[in-house]
């Protein structure tokens, strides 16, 4: 019997993700939590095998509470089931330990299956997700590569920073962050800094 918490802080959520397990004779629902924090006690107090994870919510979300599950009970598999499938969200929770992704749209059947892959410990993505995993890691193996100094140029002006703003926090002239600028959009090959923001965070170039 696999031991299944919910962690997803709409009690009507867990209902109905309860309610889709109900017909699996092999898989049990031993708890639920509301919170991140709440979810890696009860996995512990339940001794559960796979915790069904909520990436946004209150008190430690899916992703903080995922990390800790894997430091402090490794056998613990943690599946996420959210509506977010941003390249954020989901390397942020693949990053943190996750063992698989799905999304709340996932039909019966594919949950079932995806809490049994994660028990043995096998890795479970929607197809959108895995297609969203191999496009970003595609566009890092692509990306050009960019001195440390450019690095440092791009993330302060995605934050917003003029070019003599640039060259006070680094202690160079304004002229310098301008050429740094210019070297930048020709590796990116881009015209602009929204543009080269853009494709240097998709290419995860700006950490």
């Amino acid at each position: 019997m696999i031991r299944v918490v919910l962690a997803d802080d709409h009690p009507v959520v867990r209902e109905g993700i309860r309610g889709m397990l109900a017909a699996e004779e092999d898989i049990e629902v031993a708890g639920e939590a509301a919170s991140g924090a709440e979810a890696v006690a009860v996995a512990a107090a339940v001794a559960a095998d796979v915790v069904l994870m909520d990436l946004r919510m209150p008190g430690g979300d899916g992703a903080e509470a995922t990390g800790r599950l894997r430091r402090e009970a490794p056998g613990v598999r943690v599946l996420i089931l959210t509506t977010y499938d941003t390249d954020a969200d989901i390397l942020r929770a693949v990053e943190a330990g996750a063992t698989g992704y799905l999304l709340k749209d996932a039909p019966r059947t594919e949950l079932a299956a995806a809490v049994r892959a994660a028990a043995r410990g096998e890795t479970a993505l929607s197809p959108s997700v895995a297609t969203r995993l191999v496009s970003g890691m595609r566009a890092r193996a692509e990306a050009p590569a960019l001195s440390e100094r450019e690095v440092q140029v791009l993330r302060l002006a995605a934050d917003g920073l003029t070019n003599a703003e640039i060259g006070a926090r680094l202690f160079i002239g304004a002229t310098t962050v301008k050429t740094h600028l210019v070297r930048i959009y020709a590796k990116l090959e881009v015209s602009d800094r929204t543009a080269a923001v853009t494709r240097a965070m998709r290419a995860g170039l700006l950490g």
